[in-house]
This record gives C-alpha cells, structure tokens and sequence, in this order.
C-alpha cells in the first residue's frame, strides 16, 4: 500500500504561517495593498484628516475637551458641505478621514454624515479594544494592526490635517506630519496643517523656545497655521485647497 501524502494549506490559506514571524511581510503588505483596492472602488481621490484626543467626551459640559468635540463635528460638517458643492470630478475630493475611535474622531465622522456626506475612519486594533464609532460610512472602515501602517493610509491621500488637543498620540501624529513636512518629504504645497485651538497648543508646546534656541527654525513656525472657531479653519482651509479645484 502506497503511503497516504499528508496535506498541507496553500501558504496563504495556513493561519500558521501568517500569524507567524516569517509571514509578517505578507501581514504588511496585506495592511498596504487592501485599503489601497477599497479606496479606489470607493473612487475616494482625497481626504482632510482630523486629528484629536479619543477622550473628548460630549455629554460632559465640564471637560476641558467638550468643546472641541462640538467644534471639530461642526467644522467637519462645514467642510463636507462644501466639499459636496464643488464642481464633481471623476471621484470624491476632500472627504473626512480620522483614526475611527471617540473622542474628535467621532466628532469629525459625525459631522459628515449630518452634513449628508461620506467619511473613513482608519482604526487600530489594540490590546484595549478600539470599536470603530457609528458615524464613518459602512464600507469605509479599516482596521490596522501596525501603527506604521496606519499613519501611512492617514497621511497619503490628506490634502489637509486639522490637529485638534489631544494627548500622546495626537502629539505623535503632528509631530511626524510637522517633521514630513519640513524635510520636504511631504510638500508644503500639497499638505496644509491646522493646530485646532491656539490657547491648548501654545500651553502644551513652548513653540517660541523651540526657536530661541535654535532646535527649530523660524521658517519651521510656518509649517502650520492656528485656528480656534469652526468658521476660521473652514475659510482658511477653503482658500489652501482651492488650488487642488
């Protein structure tokens, strides 16, 4: 009797090998190439990103990042309102995209769907769970194991990034955008870059010091614009991305 051949998955369909150490470029690549596809089918050419702490709560009058909330939901809604007006092209320009979770995030997909509009949100998968909130549109939801790979698909197709207060990870996010920018790895013409509340921003980061003594240059304070109401950041936003019209 011939010995029975054991079988073996195709590689691609062994759980073994792609959760394994030597799968990890496949895991990549997979985290490169899907939101990649969806975004094409989606016909999405180009977002405005928004940026902020995952704790601004709402229902909470008394929070220092109540505010911000309300006001990233309603300059979201300002920008996807007027982003739905403009002459259409051969896919979607300037559609919300955030990092999916509460907090400004859900403000900012909040306020694209009052505004009858789509928006994405790129979530992260991580020890404690990070449910994707209600308002980003079905079908425009991704979840990314690597942070790397996250960042990458924030920043790619963003045309603009609104940093509202938030903590380490928004610091994070607009220091490595800040950096991008300035090493011209991100042009300036094609990325405009928003501190959303300048009272926050100038109490969290000393940006003057950062001058005086020479670790940064005074050129690099334009880098980035303050903003601290809805209607400020929209009409400045809407005179930068005129030249992608």
């Amino acid at each position: 009797m011939p010995k029975k051949v054991e079988f073996y998955e195709e590689p691609y369909r062994d759980p073994d090998f792609i959760e394994s150490l030597e799968g990890r470029t496949v895991r990549i690549l997979s985290e490169y190439l899907s939101p990649m596809t969806r975004l094409e089918k989606a016909r999405i050419n180009s977002t405005i990103l928004f940026l902020g702490s995952s704790k601004a709560d709402p229902t909470d009058p008394k929070s220092p990042l109540f505010r911000y909330y309300w006001e990233a939901e309603e300059l979201s809604y300002l920008l996807t309102k007027w982003s739905l007006g403009l002459k259409k092209s051969a896919g979607k320009e300037f559609v919300i995209c955030t990092g999916a979770g509460p907090g400004v995030m859900e403000a900012a997909n909040r306020g694209a769907k009052r505004a009858g509009g789509k928006s994405v949100g790129m979530n992260i998968s991580l020890p404690q769970a990070q449910n994707p909130n209600p308002y980003i549109t079905p079908g425009l939801v991704f979840t990314f194991h690597y942070f790397f790979m996250r960042k990458f698909w924030l920043l790619y197709k963003a045309r603009a990034a609104i940093i509202f207060p938030g903590g380490f990870g928004t610091l994070d996010e607009f220091f490595e955008t800040a950096t991008l920018i300035q090493t011209s790895k991100i042009s300036r013409k094609e990325m405009t870059l928003v501190l959303y509340g300048e009272e926050y921003w100038r109490q969290i980061i000393d940006f003057d010091k950062l001058v005086e003594v020479n670790a940064i240059a005074g050129e690099d304070l334009g880098i980035f614009k303050f903003c601290s109401s809805p209607r400020e950041a929209f009409n400045y936003l809407k005179k930068k991305l005129a030249c992608f019209l």
